[in-house]
């Protein structure tokens, strides 16, 4: 990965944070020329410029992404944006708010996909044990 922009860098920086070292560093590993241009966008532009920009706290940002993702009927995203909430401390109250005021506006079938995609990831991670 040498030669990337400052921007890529910083990308990298906040995405590793958010999604998890171990999960960045095989994406962007098993990536082939063809999918290393998705994986150079995603950095650069995802996280490295709307990420990084002020105005919102990335915990604001995760409950954003989990709306636009349910709206978008997206639930391996909806997976790892939900493990990333959680890293920006949202609360699994807020998470269930969010995807709740999302469905609303994005219709049963969409909700219905935001729920079971974000129960799983809630389970598999001991959240809805925690009072």
């Amino acid at each position: 990965m040498s030669g990337e922009s400052e921007q890529f860098k910083k990308g990298l920086a906040v995405r590793r944070d958010v999604l998890g070292k171990d999960y960045v560093d095989g994406s962007i590993a098993k990536a082939d020329d063809f999918m290393m241009a998705f994986q150079n966008i995603t950095t650069e532009w995802c996280w490295g410029y709307a990420w990084t920009r002020p105005g919102l706290d990335r915990k604001t940002r995760s409950m954003l992404n989990l709306a636009m993702l349910t709206a978008l009927k997206a639930p391996n995203e909806i997976k790892l944006h939900v493990k990333g909430a959680l890293t920006n401390g949202v609360t699994v109250e807020e998470i269930k708010e969010v995807l709740l005021h999302a469905t609303v506006y994005s219709g049963i079938p969409a909700g219905l996909e935001a729920f079971k995609a974000a129960h799983e990831v809630l389970k598999a991670e001991g959240a809805l044990d925690k009072k």
